[in-house]
C-alpha cells in the first residue's frame, strides 16, 4: 500500500459513492489505474465494505445506549455465545470484546427506554450468563464515525 492508495482510502470513507472518474484528478492516477487499486483495496479486505450512514433521529431510533456487560463464566463457549447473540440482536449497532471493567462493550439504538428495556430483559435478565450490565444513554452525539485515516 503506498500513499496513492491511503489519499483513495481517505476520499471514500468520507464517501464510497464516489467513482473512479471522480477519484482520479483527486489523486493523480488515470480512472483505469483507481480502478485497479480500488478492486486490489476490496479482495485484500482493506475495504471491508461500504455502506450508507443511516439517520436513527429520522428513523424514529432516537436512543443510543453505551452498555458494559460483565458475564460469570468466561469461557471459549460462554463468550462465543454471547458474540454470536449480539450479532443476531439488531439493536445492537457495535459490540466489542474488551478488557478492564466489562467483558463487552456496546453501542445499542432504540426508539424509546421502553424498547432499551425490553432489549434488556431478552438479552440480559433472561440469560443467565450476564453477571451484571451497566447503561450509560446518549446525551448528545458529538462524534459519530468510522474513519480511520
Amino acid at each position: 500500500m503506498d500513499d496513492k492508495d491511503l489519499e483513495i482510502l481517505k476520499l471514500m470513507q468520507g464517501n464510497a459513492r464516489l467513482t473512479a472518474d471522480a477519484l482520479s484528478p483527486e489523486v493523480g492516477l488515470s480512472s483505469a489505474a483507481v480502478q485497479k487499486r480500488i478492486k486490489r483495496l476490496r479482495e485484500s479486505g482493506v475495504i471491508e465494505n461500504e455502506i450508507a450512514v443511516l439517520s436513527p433521529a429520522k428513523l424514529g431510533r432516537e436512543m443510543t445506549v453505551i452498555v458494559d456487560v460483565v458475564l460469570e463464566r468466561e469461557s471459549r463457549r460462554h463468550l462465543d455465545a454471547f458474540k454470536q447473540r449480539m450479532r443476531a440482536a439488531p439493536q445492537v449497532q457495535q459490540c466489542y470484546y474488551a478488557t478492564g471493567g466489562a467483558d463487552f462493550i456496546l453501542i445499542v439504538i432504540t426508539k424509546d427506554l421502553k424498547e432499551y428495556e425490553a432489549f434488556t430483559q431478552e438479552y440480559f435478565f433472561d440469560e443467565s450468563n450476564v453477571s451484571r450490565f451497566t447503561t450509560s444513554i446518549v446525551m448528545d452525539r458529538v462524534k459519530v464515525s468510522l474513519d480511520i485515516l
